[in-house]
């Protein structure tokens, strides 16, 4: 198999139904932007509507440049399908929705993302669903949390947000495995380029397609990626009724994002690094939150799990929640904006932001201080970026 930047340049750009392939195929993937698709009988439009890879019907059940991000994104994975969504939270939600029933248990990483925790609480308290937060170091803790009733799902995240923990994944996910439990990892973070949690043991991955995969902050959307195509034909009915389908456009420009994925996530990493570094090394920084950073409690395991730190960091001001507010806005190269994984550099404040749904316990425990200042670090030159962030912090 070729290397991965060598696969990402290389997308699937003719995702036409086995039988019906031309002998030449475009070069760039065509964005085929039509709601419905026309058919010369009822037999074939109704065979069509069988499943999830025959011709294609409606744009909501299947369309060929939202398929050929699919076929692309299994492809870098590792997985055996995908399915793309309308946004990160669809993909997370479609897949949790479509996996659990009223009274299930979940296992899920205590430090999680506030939209994903949102969606766990909301099911816990509509549908009786059991969520039990572990730490996602030790995969005893599963063992433990899984004596008694079974549960359905163990819910991680390869770089979590904003505290850059790594869960002990090739761990945790054997134990899994072993105990029949379903585990689910929101690779959003890290992106096939860093890792690749299907090759680890896990049974699905999602992703943001926002973030780095499209990488220009100008694309809304998700993805989920099995390992088991039964798994995936299992969850597309349900994504089907759910409606959140993603858009062809959207797609076809996480496509154009996806062929230098490689390239942005070296320079961001390389950017983080540094930043990170001489972060460590400023008066006014009372922590700096990075898993490439020796002084990380995660260090040993992102450099286990990892390919690369990735490109967010988390930084603690000596002045606490008034000082994070006038370094964010006292940047100039870098913005203030929620999103994180594009070209530009992003800073942001967690507990009022992306953790806004976590009250003051919830936040202590996700290890978000009050100050809590979160970059995404760009491909900007780092000199720039320095001279930009040190003058923040000076002022």
């Amino acid at each position: 198999m070729h290397h991965i930047s060598t696969r990402a340049v290389h997308v699937v750009n003719d995702p036409t139904p086995p039988g019906s392939r031309p002998l030449s195929a475009p070069l760039s993937v065509p964005l085929v932007q039509s709601s419905a698709f026309a058919f010369d009988s009822a037999d074939a439009l109704a065979e069509a509507m069988a499943g999830p890879d025959g011709q294609y019907v409606y744009s909501r059940r299947g369309n060929p440049t939202v398929r050929a991000l699919e076929q692309t994104l299994a492809g870098l994975e590792g997985g055996a399908g995908a399915l793309a969504f309308a946004s990160g939270m669809g993909a997370v939600s479609g897949v949790l929705l479509a996996l659990l029933c009223p009274g299930d248990r979940v296992l899920a990483q205590r430090c999680l993302y506030g939209g994903t925790y949102a969606v766990l609480s909301d099911l816990a308290a509509r549908y009786g669903i059991e969520v039990t937060y572990v730490d996602g170091d030790d995969p005893a803790e599963i063992e433990a949390a899984a004596e008694g009733t079974l549960p359905e799902l163990l819910v991680l995240e390869t770089i979590a947000n904003p505290t850059g923990h790594v869960p002990d994944l090739p761990s945790l996910l054997s134990a899994a495995r072993r105990l029949g439990i379903t585990s689910v990892v929101d690779n959003s973070l890290a992106s096939p380029v860093l890792c690749r949690p299907l090759e680890l043991g896990a049974d699905v991955v999602v992703h943001s397609t926002t973030k780095y995969l499209s990488g220009h902050s100008d694309v809304l959307g998700g993805a989920a990626v099995f390992a088991d195509d039964g798994l995936r034909r299992r969850i597309w009915p349900r994504t089907v009724e759910l409606g959140a389908c993603a858009d062809p456009f959207a797609a076809w420009l996480t496509l154009r994002g996806i062929q230098t994925l490689p390239l942005r996530m070296r320079e961001t990493c390389a950017n983080a690094a540094v930043l990170a570094e001489r972060f460590a090394a400023h008066p006014e920084v009372t922590a700096v939150h990075y898993p490439w950073l020796r002084s990380h409690p995660s260090y040993d395991t992102a450099r286990k799990v990892l390919a690369g730190g990735g490109g967010l960091l988390s930084i603690e001001l000596a002045g606490g929640r008034e000082a994070g507010r006038a370094f964010i806005e006292g940047v100039r190269v870098a913005r203030l904006a929620l999103s994180l994984g594009g070209v530009e550099s992003l800073v942001a404040h967690p507990a009022s932001t992306s953790h806004r749904e976590l009250d003051a316990r919830a936040l202590a425990a996700a290890g978000i201080a009050p100050g809590l200042v979160r970059l995404s670090v760009g491909i900007e030159d780092v000199e720039d970026l320095w001279a930009d962030f040190d003058s923040a912090l000076r002022s």
